[in-house]
């Protein structure tokens, strides 16, 4: 016979950990530099994502 493994429901901390931050605007931006040029505008770009919620934010130069 196998492991039987007990789940448990999340609490409310555990399921909503981070997104009450960014639903509020405070984002935790982390810098993409796998995309840096933007072929359709011919400019160098800056991506960021929000490492909670996977928001994207665009910067051009």
């Amino acid at each position: 016979m196998s492991d039987v493994i007990p789940f448990r429901k999340l609490s409310l901390k555990e399921k909503h950990k981070g997104s009450t931050l960014c639903r509020h605007g405070h984002h935790k931006w982390k810098l993409d530099k796998a995309k840096q040029f933007d072929v359709k505008q011919g400019k160098l770009i800056t991506i960021y994502n929000c490492a909670r919620c996977g928001k994207k934010k665009v910067k051009s130069l």
